[in-house]
């Protein structure tokens, strides 16, 4: 992306990505991280619906179409829908690393319109690594995974204890995700949220 801020650039000592051994393998699907996230779960009527999967090394490429309920203008995607579906994908790829982390900042650029109907291609991979910092860049397309870029981002993930969540969630959710006994759900309901 260019002109990017400074906050979003690695310093000179950052390291590279590792995937954890444990991350889902290329081209498996990552599933919800959170039944009632907008992003990507089921228990959203109006939500986006996201699916991802991974991709090689720590990347992921993931997809969604632009429903009516998502417009901005007449017939058209919402810019703030659109940065929602980039913070949600790049969100996913700190699954890959199995770190539990938050957006810190997310810089988007909008390149053209998305219509209602269509489906947003996105792909998405972390750059950088610097202690708690996680850099990471994200581009969507439309008309397939090798059509026209429409919106693209750069972002930068904070790795967080679990605490962040209890102590700034509201109890009842925080109660019913940390009792769930699937222990990859439970763990994956506090992955991307600010």
């Amino acid at each position: 992306m260019s002109g990017s801020s400074a906050a979003l650039q690695p310093p000179a000592d950052a390291g590279e990505p590792v995937r954890h051994p444990d991350a889902p393998a290329p081209g498996e699907l990552l599933g919800a991280h959170y039944e009632h996230c907008f992003g990507c779960g089921p228990g959203q009527s109006h939500g986006l619906h996201l699916e991802a999967r991974a991709g090689e090394g720590v990347s992921l490429t993931a997809e969604f179409t632009v429903q009516p309920a998502h417009q901005g203008a007449p017939g058209l995607a919402h810019g703030g829908v659109l940065a929602t579906a980039l913070d949600e994908t790049l969100g996913s790829l700190n699954w890959l690393l199995r770190t539990i982390a938050v957006t810190g900042r997310l810089e988007t650029d909008f390149v053209r319109p998305v219509p209602v109907g269509t489906t947003l291609y996105l792909e998405a991979a972390v750059t950088a690594v610097a202690g708690r910092k996680i850099y990471s860049t994200a581009t969507g397309r439309i008309g397939g995974p090798d059509g026209p870029v429409a919106v693209r981002a750069d972002a930068l993930f904070i790795e967080v204890k679990v605490d962040h969540f209890i102590d700034h969630g509201r109890g009842e959710e925080i109660r019913a995700a940390m009792n769930d006994p699937d222990q990859i759900r439970r763990a994956r309901a506090f992955e991307v949220n600010p």
